[in-house]
């Protein structure tokens, strides 16, 4: 095995940043890895991995794929590491099923998001981990998905689909400068973390590929997404934690969420949704500078009796949005329940929903905002919004219910449970924990 120590791995390196630089450096090839787009790379994966970890204690270790496209199934990461991968690698997941494992469903969900039962494993996995890094030169990761679309579609999976990237129960994680296509499902899915950085990703999926939504923060505290592209057949970014009863009882929200930079593409789904499965909770999620074409919603809240627990503190501004169904979307009656078993009387809190400087042209529906009987949505602000409706629009561009707030400088006039009021929308002043996060300079073999 070949272990390149940090000074000899800089000559001949590219640079790029990471929360952390490793001390020990290896290639894919060095363990029989063949990037020919044919021979299977699970062995070396894994091989490299577990050689790897043995200097977790000693400065940690990096694993270059180097150019070539490298067909591999799923392969778990372990702490103080850096998957790096090189501008022109592509990493392909393997198309046979037999490579996936089944795992548990998530405690949370307790059963499938698909389907009962056991689900895939991801390809990218890492459980209990501390201080990991994928990142690379914008190299891909291709998740060849249209054969689980298909089979999905068909309903011929017995199990969950699996996901490019799955961090679980781990701690100061970052994803970042990749290219991501053809989820078989989610993209990124970090659960049950904290400390997450996800930076600078293209995310790319058919727009009609089904729920292959772009991050998905789930249950995770302390967690910052900024500066991605993503083209989706589902949310662009959905923020989860927990599926009724199961949710409920495991406990974990989302919070303490930095959400800045995005672009988005998504037909048939939300720039940002919350929800709908937010049986944890989710509170102070912070949004800006969110860009979005041809979508459905720009925010969008999901939720349903017997979620229970809470959405609030929530805070956007600085949406630009064009060609979209609607706006702003909260409804109450979003169903979908992992079973039978989930608590009619656990009915959602939402509350202190704060949307500010947003401009929309050409949107079908200004708003549509409906809560639930006897369990209204309350504290929402809506100001300095600008909306341009298109030539088919609604005749009535709100349609408002069971929801209590004031609006501010909106065009068009909001419904009047939205009340008027001279009032700027709150957006949070201090600084969070994961926003002083540092990066360093790092270095990785140039290969070809």
């Amino acid at each position: 095995m070949l272990v390149l120590t940090w000074g000899i791995l800089c000559v001949g390196s590219v640079d790029y940043e990471a929360i952390s630089c490793r001390k020990h450096s290896a290639i894919l090839t060095d363990f029989g890895g063949k990037g020919d787009g044919h021979t299977s790379n699970t062995g070396a994966f894994r091989k490299a991995i577990s050689e790897l970890s043995k200097f977790a204690r000693d400065g940690g270790a990096q694993l270059i794929v180097p150019s070539g496209k490298w067909l591999t199934g799923p392969f778990n990461l372990t702490s103080h590491f850096t998957l790096y991968i090189h501008q022109d690698a592509v990493i392909l997941a393997s198309q046979d099923e037999a490579e996936w494992d089944l795992i548990p469903p998530l405690p949370s969900y307790g059963v499938g998001r698909d389907a009962p039962g056991p689900r895939f494993i991801s390809l990218i996995f890492g459980t209990n981990l501390t201080d990991v890094v994928i990142t690379g030169g914008n190299g891909t990761i291709d998740g060849q998905g249209q054969q689980w679309w298909t089979k999905f579609r068909q309903r011929q999976l017995k199990n969950t689909r699996p996901y490019l990237i799955e961090i679980m129960f781990s701690d100061h994680v970052q994803i970042s400068n990749l290219t991501l296509i053809n989820s078989p499902s989610w993209n990124v899915h970090p659960v049950y973390s904290s400390f997450v950085v996800i930076k600078g990703l293209t995310i790319l999926a058919p727009t009609d590929s089904p729920n292959t939504d772009g991050i998905d923060p789930d249950s995770c505290s302390n967690t910052r997404i900024e500066d991605c592209f993503i083209v989706s057949g589902d949310d662009c970014i959905a923020v989860k934690s927990g599926w009724d009863e199961y949710g409920i009882a495991f406990g974990m929200p989302t919070q303490h969420l930095i959400i800045r930079n995005i672009n988005c593409i998504s037909p048939d789904s939300a720039v940002i949704a919350l929800g709908s499965e937010m049986s944890g909770g989710i509170q102070d999620v912070r949004a800006e500078n969110i860009t979005a074409i041809s979508s459905e919603s720009g925010l969008r809240i999901k939720t349903a009796v017997g979620r229970g627990a809470y959405i609030k503190d929530v805070f956007v501004r600085g949406m630009t949005l064009k060609t979209m169904k609607y706006t702003f979307w909260m409804t109450g009656d979003y169903g979908s329940h992992p079973d039978g078993h989930y608590d009619p009387k656990a009915l959602p809190v939402i509350q202190g929903i704060n949307l500010k400087d947003v401009v929309a042209k050409n949107v079908t529906i200004a708003g549509k905002l409906v809560g639930i009987d006897g369990d209204t949505f309350t504290g929402i602000c809506i100001s300095n919004v600008a909306i341009e409706l298109s030539k088919h629009a609604k005749k009535l561009p709100w349609n408002c219910s069971n929801i209590q707030g004031v609006s501010s400088q909106v065009s068009p006039q909001p419904c009047p449970l939205l009340h008027d009021k001279k009032i700027i929308c709150p957006f949070p002043s201090d600084t969070l924990p994961v926003d002083k996060i540092q990066f360093q300079t790092c270095a990785a073999a140039s290969l070809h």
